[in-house]
């Protein structure tokens, strides 16, 4: 074999062997390298794929979806080849023309020039070592060359130009030309003009220029781009490319994006270019929260500047709305009102009578006393009032209900038991009720506990379906695979009761009066709460497919200024429940079977007579549908209220001894007499007495007619004030 035919053969086998090299080059394809591009943000959308809300995971760079290259400026595109690639159609993944040039002036230059094909660049980008090493040796360099060539095998030239747009640094932690052109010229990449696709352009090479040098860059850039090809005749392009330069934002813009569900968001979504559909119709969540900031912003004189919504959809369980904050209104928007956990007021008492009614106590019609109560516990005397501090007298539980009466709930308590009712409660989703029985006391009643709007609203849900509670879903139901859990924690009869109150204007007229934000003009129950301190405000309701709640007040704990449940929240809620209904009215539930209507009539006469539901298996109900029913009732025996019965009383040391006072208190019907210690207190007929503190001791409280005759009494003990010791030379 001659010498030549061993040099051909050797040169062949290299190029075999370099081909096979080349070919043989783990590249991906083009949809892999796209589909493992992900966006440094996640998106929230509805449940017909709107947008909802954008939100950032990665903090380390900025990158937006991926942009097809036809939706990418042509400007764009020329300007980056003329200032990375000018032969990009017509090599083949390495310039060689390009990399002797740049051999040639490197031998005169003090900092090296490069020579890498937007190929080789791609390749670079594609094969980043994840820990941020540097790829600048010379086997990193023979590496990208065998896939850019690669590249330039498998994948088209727009393909790879596409790539290279979406995935190459800018500016600073702006990846991708979608990030680029929105963060730094709050534009979209197919709305970039001449001056602003020459900057970007110049960007690539040195990310970090100066803005004199990129201007330059920049400049050069613009004069070489096709367009300007036999037209040197704009000399003010330079001036406007430097005024445009000089104008970029030091620190990127914010990036435009839909802003409806943040919280909703962070709760969601936790994965790099993750688009998740959420169960939230994008109408419904946008109107609860543009209603939340009107009726918020009228407020802003009373000290209310933070509030929440939720809407859920009865049969499913999706939530279709879910506003975490009033926005910018709040000085504290990032906090989430629909997960804060906060007192809901009078928002229990219907889960209270509830329970009374399948427990066989009560029914709508059956008699309970709004009259004075003191209770002994072990915190001290429990003495609860009525909102307007008044007191009704003999009143039914649907007045009792519908007006928020808070002595007829104690009253009912004391019946059905705290331990009963905080386990229905905890059935009913509560489960930030954690502590024990004693722990909440009587107070539970009147909503001394702590719960979040979410959990509330669901509560409320399970009435609407007659007493089933399940769990909530942020989902779409024709996307969920998996049943929610689902309980019975009422009956249908007793849940339809409490509907059937909660929707009577009648029955809330004392408290609320006829006309009132807690009236629709569809079928709808509704029940406020008030906070201690007028800090937290509720209305949460239902319609027959709706279930609304609304939480009005301060993430600071700060109080409100006179604002009330149905002040604050319930126009809110209101006006929502419209919005829902506003094609097809609620229809009114279909009473369930064990239900009796009967007519009601009460001795001596303490409310007018109506139609009433009974559940047929109480033990207080009639069996006869229809039949008149006579309820006589009782008047409240003259009794003593405070200080209650074996009372133990301990002055405060903080109080001087002359300012110590105890409350005299009693109650019920007719003209009666308080005497301590044998000694008559007040005039007769004076049912509240502000004495002096007895001396210590043992005393006895009696409460007599006016005829002398005795109808109850109360023994208590007054403790010795306990002082301080105080030390020789320092008494005053």
């Amino acid at each position: 074999m001659t010498r030549k035919r061993i040099v051909l053969a050797t040169m062949s086998i290299l190029v075999i062997v370099a081909s096979a090299w080349v070919f043989l080059a783990p590249v991906p394809s083009f949809e892999q390298a796209r589909s493992a591009t992900h966006s440094s943000e996640a998106v929230l959308l509805d449940r017909d794929g709107q947008v909802l809300q954008r939100l950032r995971l990665d903090k380390q760079r900025r990158m937006l979806a991926w942009v097809p290259l036809q939706e990418i400026s042509r400007t764009l595109q020329q300007a980056v080849l003329v200032a990375e690639d000018k032969r990009f159609y017509s090599h083949s993944g390495v310039d060689l023309m390009a990399a002797g040039s740049a051999v040639l002036d490197n031998l005169h230059r003090s900092r090296a020039r490069g020579a890498s094909t937007i190929s080789m660049q791609l390749a670079k980008l594609l094969n980043a070592p994840a820990d941020g090493s540097s790829q600048n040796s010379w086997l990193s360099k023979l590496n990208q060359i065998r896939y850019a060539l690669a590249l330039e095998l498998h994948w088209s030239k727009p393909q790879i130009l596409e790539a290279y747009l979406n995935r190459v640094t800018f500016r600073g932690e702006l990846v991708g030309v979608d990030a680029a052109a929105r963060g730094l010229l709050a534009k979209g990449p197919n709305g970039l003009d001449n001056i602003d696709a020459a900057i970007l352009a110049s960007l690539i090479k040195s990310p970090g220029a100066s803005r004199s040098r990129l201007a330059k860059r920049a400049c050069a850039t613009l004069q070489t781009m096709p367009f300007f090809t036999g037209n040197k005749s704009r000399p003010d392009s330079c001036m406007q490319v430097t005024l445009r330069t000089a104008l970029l934002p030091s620190r990127p813009f914010p990036i435009a994006g839909m802003d409806d569900a943040p919280h909703l968001a962070r709760h969601l979504l936790n994965k790099n270019g993750e688009q998740l559909k959420s169960s939230i119709d994008a109408s419904v969540q946008r109107f609860a929260r543009n209603t939340l900031r009107t009726h918020l912003s009228q407020l802003s004189d009373q000290n209310v500047e933070d509030g929440a919504v939720v809407v859920l959809d009865n049969l499913s369980g999706e939530v279709l709305a879910y506003v975490g904050s009033s926005g910018d209104l709040s000085g504290a928007s990032e906090v989430d009102g629909v997960a804060a956990l906060r007192q809901p007021g009078s928002t229990l008492k219907p889960f209270l009578y509830a329970l009374a009614m399948d427990q066989g106590w009560l029914n709508a019609s059956s008699v309970l006393d709004d009259s004075p109560l003191a209770l002994t516990t072990p915190s001290g005397l429990y003495i609860p009032q009525d909102y307007d501090r008044h007191f009704q007298g003999a009143i039914s539980v649907r007045t009792a209900l519908g007006a928020s009466l808070n002595v007829p709930a104690i009253r009912t308590l004391t019946l059905v038991g705290v331990d009963p009712f905080l386990d229905k409660l905890r059935n009913l989703g509560l489960n930030s009720l954690t502590h024990d029985a004693d722990h909440y006391g009587f107070g539970l009643a009147l909503g001394g506990a702590e719960t979040t709007l979410l959990q509330l609203t669901n509560a409320y849900r399970a009435l609407a379906n007659g007493g089933l509670w399940q769990a909530v879903s942020f989902i779409p139901a024709s996307a969920s695979t998996v049943e929610g859990e689902s309980r019975q924690v009422f009956s249908p009869q007793a849940s339809f009761m409490i509907g059937d109150i909660l929707s009577d204007p009648g029955a809330r007229t004392i408290t609320f009066g006829l006309s009132s934000p807690l009236s629709t003009r569809t079928w709808a129950a509704v029940k406020t709460g008030t906070s201690k301190a007028m800090r937290d405000n509720w209305a949460i309701g239902y319609t027959n497919r709706y279930t609304v709640g609304v939480w009005v007040g301060n993430f600071s704990g700060a109080p409100m200024w006179d604002v009330s449940g149905i002040t604050g929240a319930a126009p809110v809620w209101r006006d929502i429940v419209e919005y829902l209904h506003q094609k097809q009215h609620s229809q009114q539930p279909t009473p369930p079977d064990g239900l009796l209507h009967q007519q009601v009539r009460y001795q001596p006469p303490i409310e007018s007579p109506r139609q009433e539901w009974v559940i047929a298996h109480n033990r207080a109900a009639q069996t006869v549908p229809n039949q008149l029913i006579s309820i006589n009732v009782t008047p409240a025996s003259a009794m003593l209220i405070a200080p209650p019965d074996s009372a133990i009383i301990a002055p405060d040391p903080d109080i001087p001894q002359q300012r110590q006072a105890l409350l005299l208190q009693s109650g019920g019907t007719g003209k009666s007499c308080m005497f301590l210690d044998n000694r008559p207190v007040a005039a007769c007929g004076k049912s509240k007495v502000v004495l002096p503190l007895p001396l210590p001791g043992k005393h006895q409280l009696t409460l007599k007619d006016t005829s002398g005759k005795l109808l109850d009494t109360h023994h208590f003990e007054v403790r010795a004030l306990n002082l301080p010791i105080q030390a020789k030379g320092n008494r005053k």
